[in-house]
Parts: C-alpha cells; sequence; structure tokens
C-alpha cells in the first residue's frame, strides 16, 4: 500500500485524484469478461468498445454517475434446447470505468456483438482557462503621496 499522505498536505483540491489512486492500488478480481477497448478518437473525444456476443441491447445496461460509467448485462433467461456443449457465457458482467472530471457519455451502438460507447469531455465555460490582463500603472505617471507638514 503506497502512502499518498505527504503529496496531499502539499497539494489543493486533489482529493479526487488521491481517493481514485487508493483504490486502484488496492487488491481487485481480474475480472476479463467482457473483454474491451479504450481509444482517443479526438482531442477531447474517447471510445470504449466491449465484446459482448450474444446480448441484445435490451440485456445490456449502460449508467452514467459522476466520474464513473457503470456498463452490465444479464442474458435472458434460456429459452430451453439440449446442449451437447456450452462454451457462449451467458453469465452476467459488469464493468466499471473512473472517467475524468466533465466527460459524458456522448451516445451508445450495439452492432456485432461489439457494444461501442462514445465520450466526450466538454469543460464549462466557466472553468476553462482565461487570460488575465495585467494593469499597467507606469502609464499614469508617477504617484505623488503629500502629507500634512508641522507648523
Amino acid at each position: 500500500m503506497i502512502d499518498f499522505a505527504p503529496l496531499s498536505r502539499s497539494t489543493i483540491g486533489f482529493d479526487r485524484l488521491f481517493d481514485l489512486l487508493d483504490r486502484t492500488t488496492g487488491v481487485e478480481p481480474n475480472e476479463s469478461f467482457p473483454a474491451y477497448d479504450i481509444e482517443k478518437t479526438g482531442e477531447d473525444a474517447y471510445r470504449i468498445t466491449l465484446a459482448v456476443p450474444g446480448f441484445k441491447s435490451d440485456e445490456i445496461s449502460i449508467e452514467g454517475q459522476p466520474n464513473l460509467l457503470l456498463v452490465s448485462g444479464q442474458k435472458s433467461m434460456d429459452r430451453g434446447g439440449q446442449y451437447l456443449h456450452r462454451g457462449l457465457t451467458t453469465r452476467g458482467f459488469e464493468r466499471r470505468f473512473n472517467l475524468a472530471d466533465f466527460v459524458e457519455v456522448n451516445g451508445a451502438s450495439l452492432a456485432d456483438g461489439l457494444l461501442t460507447i462514445d465520450l466526450k469531455r466538454e469543460v464549462p465555460e466557466a472553468m476553462r482557462p482565461r487570460r488575465i490582463e495585467i494593469a499597467n500603472r507606469s502609464a499614469q505617471g508617477p504617484r505623488q503621496i503629500e502629507g500634512q507638514q508641522a507648523a
């Protein structure tokens, strides 16, 4: 376990970052289903692609929470039939993706067993960097301070 306390004492407003680091350094089960890719498709655009063979769109749920994307799937009940071999998975799944601030789901689609989720980071205008002009006092001329003279 890594102690981030010295860093958190010298920073302001990074509490969520240190909480995220604490969670990711913890022990998590090595879950590999469903397999997924994350790609950067633009300056502030991303795409998550999950392999969900056999799942229909009504069996998959995508939920956006603050700084978290939760994708889960649950197969509907088996229609019966006699299987000699069952290699295709029918178990449910849940995948969590931690999102940076201001990242929102832009859309999702399911085709050929691949679930594609498009994400976009849109920083509000109030949070964007802005240039601050510096006033030039020397253009007004020197300021003179006058006091009362003693009589």
